[in-house]
């Protein structure tokens, strides 16, 4: 037997107890695993893996202040501030704060400095109104965040005290939660059932509405699997969990989507049940396949970015994606076969009368008002999605701090009583390396430069200076008013790196490094924004290569590359208008804040460009289709738009659906994230598919399917299938 698409219909067709046997194994030893290896293998932490600024202070700290395991293990990394709403830190007495510092030991520090011990004479605020404890919680310190914070909540309740910890593990932790929370809101509570809903509308009947939104949940949970899998071998980012829920409900369930409708399509037209099934492997079950390649080629681009998170995402995506796609090669005709007809069981009135396959009257008007006026109707959508990109030059890049985190979590909490008590002060320094002669006059001269003109920066403290034994580092150590990631701490260190050093260090044998959170988000910010053109090529570029394999023509793939163009770049503007102008944000109830996350942009282009690839592979293979039963273009782009309208229309919908559960999170980073994707699919659903697409194709005509005769040694994939095909017209060549 071949290996096809086809092919593989039937067999699993023909076997349906034992296809469904296989999968439901899979997806037992699936949950097996997943319980067993998948919360080991995440992490909250992300990180550049190509070498930065920042990196190289870090090693060069390590290397020259070498730090014993014991020495790991007590040092600070959390601060928990006690402020007194009447009187002072001496009212309350040492007798007291020795014993709340006692209850933190208790449960889980492993040291704990307070204002009264050695080193803690700045613990206490100038009024004494409050006191700070610098807390240890060890080197693996996540578990014992939950009793220390439980402590300082005892402490908290009191009368007439104010007590809060904010530190790095605490806001590991308050992120990881909320982004937990964000998940069961968004997507358990709201993506689902909203995805359920518009399937059980597209299809207009119980039954073949709820087998989609199944196939798609198991391969969400073999997707988790295979991630806990390959966690064995390098750590993975916690919200690739998310990602795999969000795009495991969203291909999951437009891959379904697809091939169920022309199952039904076909049997509407007499087709028996097996050859019903065959035919749609054979059309619908290809067109997936490509979708999926393509919705991979362009995840893939995301795993070259040297970003833990970056590839994290990627790696879930792509994982589950792929999933998908077996699942609905395979699982599907053999479900379909146990149902037969019973898929059209219990109708939903008025959308059960809708024949399946049947083209769109509303979408069927719009394409002929379309179609009669091409030049007109393609300028004016063009203008329109311009207009929207516009704000995109305002765009500003950086990372949702603390200060975004609701107020009801403890770090923001303490970050704000720490910021309110001890102003100037931070749990997140910037550190400035020094690798050198300490004991050179000019070293000695260029720091004591570089320190006076530090303490002239409003956003930085007073540095402190440390020298390594061998005499060869300095290290100075400067506090960060406020979140260490807002745009004027970010605007601090890129002035320090590129202004004060090179200034203070002119003609100075030394090399100087800036490293600290701060320092470490702004060369994250940079090398997402190096390898946002390097991943548009290569997207880009794949996927011409693919498309112009699928479609045997080199400008489907142009013109598809341009038309998604135009969504990312629409998407890209009013993300920017919403988000940093404020445009409309508190109708949705997002955030006003004044970067878009590094990160979001170019996660945005991979899954927007692989998703409206579904939608555009699945139309053009119906279009091509028709073309090569008739030759007609116009017929054929007219056809292919009416009957794909309603499913493109629903399938985007439930993207939609998906990825503003996302949206309606308290994370910004998924606001944007969520309402990003919404946006384009929804723009690349309608404007694109409905206005752009026959315009373009009516005024190409048989262009369309041009392909230069050097090309003509590519195979002929067939990804429209290879049903009842006839001779089309030749297509125009070059000297045509």
């Amino acid at each position: 037997m071949r290996l096809s698409t086809d092919s593989l219909a039937r067999a699993c067709a023909l076997h349906p107890w034992r296809t469904v046997g296989i999968w439901l194994a899979v997806v037992v030893l699936s949950m097996g695993i997943t319980a067993v290896l998948l919360g080991d293998v995440l992490t909250s932490e992300g990180e550049v893996t190509s070498a930065t600024d920042s990196r190289r202070g870090y090693d060069l700290l390590a290397e020259r202040f070498p730090t014993s395991a014991e020495e790991l293990e007590r040092e600070p990394s959390e601060v928990v501030v006690v402020s007194v709403e009447d009187g002072t830190v001496d009212d309350l007495g040492r007798q007291r704060l020795d014993a709340f510092a006692e209850e933190l030991r208790q449960a889980g520090a492993t040291a704990v400095i307070g204002p009264f011990d050695e080193g803690g004479e700045e613990l206490v605020s100038r009024d004494r109104s409050a006191a700070a404890f610098r807390v240890a919680l060890g080197v693996d310190g996540e578990e014992n965040v939950a009793p220390v914070v439980d402590a300082v909540e005892r402490l908290d309740a009191e009368p007439g005290l104010d007590a809060a910890l904010t530190g790095e593990l605490a806001l590991e932790e308050d992120f990881g939660r909320l982004s937990e929370e964000d998940l069961q809101e968004g997507e358990l509570f709201f993506g689902a059932p909203a995805a359920l809903i518009v399937l059980l509308l597209v299809f207009g009947t119980v039954v073949a509405g709820v087998v989609p939104l199944v196939l798609a949940v198991l391969a969400i949970v073999v997707a988790l699997a295979l991630t806990a899998l390959v966690g064995q071998v390098f750590e993975l980012s916690i919200f690739v969990t998310n990602m795999i829920f969000g795009m495991g409900l969203a291909l999951g369930i437009d891959y379904s989507l697809f091939i169920l409708s022309r199952f039904r399509e076909e049997r509407a037209e007499g087709r028996e049940k097996l050859d019903a099934i065959v035919t749609a492997g054979a059309t619908a079950s290809r067109a997936v396949l490509f979708s999926g390649a393509a919705f991979v080629l362009a995840m893939t681009g995301l795993e070259l970015v040297p970003n833990t998170i970056m590839r994290s995402l990627a790696t879930g995506a792509i994982l589950v994606g792929i999933v998908s796609v077996v699942a609905a090669l395979t699982l599907l005709p053999a479900v379909l076969s146990l149902l037969g007809d019973r898929l059209n069981s219990l109708r939903i009135p008025f959308f059960g009368r809708a024949a399946a396959g049947a083209e769109s009257r509303f979408w069927g008007r719009i394409v002929t008002v379309v179609m009669r006026h091409p030049a007109a109707s393609l300028t004016a959508a063009v203008a329109l999605l311009v207009a929207a990109a516009v704000p995109v030059l305002a765009l500003e890049t950086g990372t949702a701090g603390i200060s975004t985190l609701p107020d009801r979590f403890e770090s923001k909490q303490g970050f704000e009583l720490l910021n309110r008590e001890f102003p100037g002060q931070t749990t997140d320094p910037v550190q400035i390396v020094v690798e050198g002669d300490a004991s050179s006059p000019d070293v000695r001269a260029a720091v004591d430069r570089l320190k006076e003109e530090v303490v002239q920066r409003p956003i930085l403290g007073e540095p402190e200076e440390e020298t390594s034994s061998g005499g060869d580092l300095v290290a100075l150590t400067v506090p960060v008013a406020g979140d260490a990631v807002s745009p004027e701490a970010v605007a601090a260190v890129r002035d320090l790196r590129a202004e004060t050093i090179p200034a203070a260090f002119a003609g100075v044998d030394a090399e100087v490094f800036v490293t600290g959170d701060t320092a470490e988000d702004v060369d994250y910010y940079d090398v997402m924004n190096a390898w946002l053109p390097i991943v548009f090529a290569f997207v880009l570029g794949l996927s011409f290569v693919l498309l112009t394999v699928a479609f045997r023509s080199i400008v489907v793939p142009a013109t598809a590359i341009a038309m998604n163009l135009l969504s990312v770049g629409a998407a890209y503007g009013l993300l920017v208008l919403v988000f940093i102008k404020g445009v409309g944000n508190e109708l949705f109830g997002f955030q006003q804040v004044e970067i878009v996350e590094a990160w979001v942009p170019l996660f945005l282009f991979a899954v927007l460009f692989g998703l409206s690839m579904d939608y555009q592979v699945f139309l053009l293979s119906r279009i091509r289709e028709r073309y090569t039963q008739t030759g007609s273009s116009d017929e054929a782009v007219s056809f292919g738009v009416g009957s794909t309208a309603r499913l493109i229309t629903g399938a985007a919908l439930i993207i939609i659906a998906v990825f503003a559960g996302f949206a309606r999170g308290d994370l910004v980073m998924f606001q944007q994230m969520g309402f990003g994707v919404a946006v384009a699919l929804f723009i690349d659903a309608t404007i694109i598919r409905s206005v752009v697409v026959p315009a373009t194709m009516t005024l190409l005509g048989r262009w369309n399917w041009y392909l230069p005769s050097w090309l003509g040694w590519l195979p002929d994939v067939h990804v429209e299938g290879h049903e009842e095909e006839i001779e089309p017209s030749p297509a125009p060549t070059a000297g045509s």
